[in-house]
């Protein structure tokens, strides 16, 4: 299956966390919603996020390190939608300034806000929940 994933994560304290080679960030605790997108196998890139051990590589994997995935949510598509997807979460979201869009021109694909709100937008997107 290909398509566009959703992780919403939950931070239990505030934590400063370096992130590779972009640097020190400061997060707040609260909600998270990151955007991604698995065009050779969603199944396979969600179980990666899900597992603790594992060979960092993306942004996302150092904050996953300090945080808990409570949901996650997908679309099956043939085509990269995780910037469009992004880009409505940056109109009601506070970003996280270049997060996950070392490869893009997104403002960031890291989005801070209220679980109400996450859930909100992502309802709005119809995305269903991962099994």
């Amino acid at each position: 299956m290909k398509g566009s994933y959703i992780l919403l994560i939950k931070l239990k304290e505030n934590k400063t966390i370096n992130i590779g080679k972009i640097g020190k960030f400061d997060f707040k605790k609260g909600f998270y919603v990151y955007v991604g997108s698995a065009l050779n196998g969603l199944d396979a890139r969600i179980n990666r996020h899900l597992r603790r051990n594992k060979k960092i590589h993306w942004h996302i994997d150092y904050l996953l390190n300090f945080t808990l995935i409570t949901g996650i949510f997908y679309k099956k598509n043939s085509v990269k939608e995780e910037c469009k997807i992004a880009h409505i979460f940056t109109k009601k979201l506070i970003s996280i300034k270049g997060f996950g869009c070392s490869d893009c021109k997104c403002k960031s694909h890291l989005f801070y806000g209220s679980y109400n709100e996450i859930i909100s937008i992502i309802k709005r997107l119809q995305m269903k929940k991962y099994p």
